[in-house]
């Protein structure tokens, strides 16, 4: 009697214990946790922690650069934060080229990995066995990174200026939105490390992601009110979706964690559009602060935090009565943030 329970007690453990895990198979880059919750104040030049139930703020970090954009470690033990340089898109005249790595748990700067000779590193991604990918515009590269040795393992041409990227939960290939530098998406092949297509783009991409079952890549258009829907298998745009109550494309857009939702936020008009994955046509559109930039899925599942990076405020929309229920501020101005 006593092995059987030994067993039981046992294996109840495991079972907590693989709970508490990130899920296998998930996508590194579309997730949740309820560990910490991270934001990148790129106006206010900080990275700040909150605490994931009460929202209260709890440290800050400073770092040598402006902060950018931000992705976190399969196993949410490390975030990469890009130090892009002192500008913007299209105005960066002091690039730098430096990927600080942050330990979660301690809250502290584990080191930092040089992207030297590319520079202006920002939109970043992760695979499943924890690599990291960089699309750095200014040097027209896109770099696979090895975090545990800090060394670049490839730099792939991709012919414009990326500065987003989706790599996809198989890490099988990436897809890089060039802005208005080229008009096409760089499709790259992650094992043979090359550029293997372009998805044109009738007027430029903004904001890029993927879905979290990689069948699909949307790409927001950069000056129409509407989006893109890339077959991965083929390559191929197979639906365009009209935004609704937008003026222009959309910023960036999220799918939730286990792919039943998908969010896009409009930095112009301040919006917030919600949408059914199963049918893009059906949408919700919300209110948002000055220009919302970044999205985060509450491990709840129903709560969604929206960054407004143009007033320093966070909007907080319910997803189970689709109301924007609360508003609170967060430094200066968040470019992006995530559970973990």
């Amino acid at each position: 009697m006593m092995h059987k329970m030994t067993t039981r007690i046992a294996a109840s453990l495991l079972t907590l214990a693989l709970a508490a895990l990130p899920a296998l198979g998930a996508d590194p880059n579309n997730i949740t946790g309820a560990d910490g919750l991270i934001m990148i104040d790129k106006r206010g030049g900080l990275v700040r922690f909150f605490d994931p139930d009460s929202l209260a703020e709890i440290a800050t970090l400073e770092l040598a650069g402006p902060p950018h954009e931000l992705a976190i470690s399969p196993d949410h033990k490390m975030a990469y934060v890009p130090l892009y340089g002192d500008g913007v898109y299209g105005n960066n005249p002091n690039p730098d080229h430096r990927i600080v790595m942050i330990d979660l748990e301690k809250r502290a700067i584990a080191g930092t990995i040089d992207v030297s000779p590319s520079i202006a590193p920002h939109g970043l991604q992760v695979d499943a066995t924890g690599m990291l990918y960089a699309s750095c515009d200014l040097s027209r590269t896109f770099l696979v990174i090895n975090p545990k040795t800090r060394q670049i393992e490839a730099t792939i041409d991709i012919e414009g200026t990326g500065h987003w990227a989706a790599v996809l939960p198989d890490g099988s290939k990436a897809y890089v939105a060039n802005k208005n530098d080229r008009l096409f998406v760089s499709v790259i092949d992650l094992k043979s490390r090359k550029l293997v297509g372009r998805v044109p783009m009738p007027n430029g991409t903004q904001g890029i992601t993927a879905s979290p079952d990689g069948r699909r890549v949307l790409a927001m258009d950069l000056a129409e009110p509407k989006f893109y829907v890339i077959d991965t298998a083929s390559d191929q745009i197979i639906e365009t979706v009209d935004v609704a109550g937008n003026s222009i494309g959309p910023f960036r857009a999220r799918y939730s964690p286990d792919g039943s939702t998908l969010i896009s936020v409009n930095h112009r008009d301040a919006l917030i559009n919600v949408y059914d994955p199963n049918d893009l046509s059906k949408q919700q559109t919300f209110e948002a602060g000055a220009q919302p930039f970044g999205i985060a899925y509450a491990p709840n599942g129903s709560t969604v935090l929206v960054s407004n990076h143009g007033d320093g405020t966070i909007s907080v929309l319910d997803l189970a009565t689709r109301r924007v229920v609360d508003t609170f501020t967060a430094g200066t101005g968040i470019e992006t943030l995530s559970y973990y």
